[in-house]
């Protein structure tokens, strides 16, 4: 497994950052502004990342997708524990922000992110279509945080 930092050309990984958010307009707005990962195994393409500088304390995982084929199978997690890595040098907190989802809440949870606060409405009032998971309308952004080390 290799993850590399990707410098230039972001937007070829369109595919897999549509997976994470699902407007491009949204993925274009902290795109070019933002840290760019993509994990490797085998040569083949498996979770990408995108993580921006929110300010001198604080920095946000904006985008983590895997293609559904290789979920549940550790990348993503493999690529959370990079960036809380690659932030502990860099910041105090990284947050993360997601819908009202119980299964991707769980998920951060188990690399120590607790709940940070709620932005109503957001999926509503940016998106121009509903965004669905599990069968429900996404409405409010959940925020969640870690500290980090520096």
């Amino acid at each position: 497994m290799e993850i590399m930092e990707i410098t230039e050309n972001k937007d070829q990984y369109m595919e897999y950052l549509l997976i994470g958010d699902e407007q491009e307009s949204m993925v274009m707005k902290y795109l070019e502004r933002g840290t760019m990962f993509a994990l490797y195994e085998d040569f083949d393409l498996k979770t990408v990342a995108v993580v921006t500088k929110e300010n001198n304390d604080t920095y946000e995982l904006k985008n983590l997708a895997t293609l559904e084929i290789y979920q549940r199978k550790g990348y993503g997690s493999a690529m959370v524990k990079h960036i809380i890595q690659y932030c502990n040098k860099k910041c105090k907190n990284l947050i993360v922000g997601t819908g009202d989802n119980e299964n991707i809440l769980i998920f951060y949870e188990k690399f120590g992110f607790s709940y940070s606060h709620t932005v109503k409405d957001f999926y509503i009032n940016n998106y121009d279509h509903a965004i669905i998971e599990n069968g429900k309308q996404l409405k409010d952004m959940i925020y969640m945080k870690i500290d980090c080390g520096k």
